[in-house]
């Protein structure tokens, strides 16, 4: 799965740090899912996707 995290986050000038407090996960698991190597749950996908203002489809592409 491919997102728009990274995008998304340069355009509300947020760190992955900032995005993961946000959502209450590691670091490490923004870079993964931002490489696209990690499936969120449905909830974290919310999370994700409130935190940069933006919906689900907006922030992850479905292949």
């Amino acid at each position: 799965m491919k997102t728009r995290i990274k995008e998304l986050r340069a355009r509300h000038d947020m760190t992955q740090e900032d995005l993961a407090r946000k959502v209450g996960v590691r670091r490490e698991t923004i870079v993964y899912l931002e490489k696209g190597k990690y499936n969120p749950s449905l909830k974290m996908a919310h999370d994700v996707a409130v935190a940069l203002k933006s919906t689900i489809d907006e922030v992850f592409i479905f292949d």
